[in-house]
């Protein structure tokens, strides 16, 4: 099998797209989790 080097527009693409997924996630775990913390108070 024989791999292509990536194209850099495609790394930026994915890194953006990733990013714009990944961030509000993140942050909505943590609110979940210091929601869940001061239930347990």
């Amino acid at each position: 099998m024989t791999t292509r080097p990536m194209d850099n527009r495609l790394v930026v693409k994915l890194v953006l797209a990733w990013g714009f997924v990944g961030i509000p996630l993140l942050f909505g775990i943590l609110q979940t989790l210091t929601n869940v913390m001061n239930l347990f108070r």
